[in-house]
């Protein structure tokens, strides 16, 4: 176990890329962004169909 850990700090240290701290913090914001945006689509096209399926139930009682 001991080993494992030893190898996995020195394969991040040594051997991985990481992205510099201001394109993180640039895709960040985009992802958070694009979530929004896609939270709110699905919520409008929830609230469409959810009014349809109500109008629906009120045309057949």
């Amino acid at each position: 176990m001991v080993n494992y850990i030893k190898e996995s700090y020195n394969e991040l240290r040594n051997h991985v890329t990481w992205t510099p701290w201001p394109e993180a913090q640039r895709l960040t914001v985009i992802v958070a962004a694009f979530s929004v945006i896609l939270a709110l689509a699905v919520w409008g096209v929830d609230s469409v169909f959810s009014k349809i399926i109500s109008y629906y139930f009120e045309l057949i009682k």
